[in-house]
């Protein structure tokens, strides 16, 4: 069973960083791509960053600038590196696998940024 490990969430003043990691130490099969999301209350999940094997990124427009995805292919790992937080990052954050097949999602993290 595939399991994703994330952590890294937690409270921080609006204006500062946090890092957020994803392992996913069981996958056996070849991972397409690997991201975060994001939910927040009252909202939809939507896709915050998204990186390929082959190193291609992908950022809303929100994250653009502030946000910064990297990805470990050896060890399965993805982290986000999230600068200059507002209030609207509040939210709970979500590791995200693409593989041949399914996708798979961690637990969630949450992030909460105080004004």
């Amino acid at each position: 069973q595939v399991q994703l490990v994330e952590s890294g969430g937690g409270l921080v003043q609006a204006g500062g960083s946090l890092r957020l990691s994803c392992a996913a130490p069981g996958i056996t099969f070849s991972i397409n791509a690997m991201g975060w999301y994001r939910q927040a209350p009252g909202k939809q999940r939507e896709v915050v960053a998204g990186i390929t094997s082959g190193g291609r990124t992908n950022y809303a427009d929100y994250a653009k600038g502030r946000f910064t995805i990297f990805r470990d292919n050896a060890k399965n790992t993805v982290d986000l590196h999230m600068n200059s937080l507002k209030p609207e990052d509040n939210a709970v954050y979500y590791c995200h696998v693409l593989g041949p097949i399914s996708r798979y999602w961690g637990q969630g993290t949450q992030v909460t940024i105080s004004s």
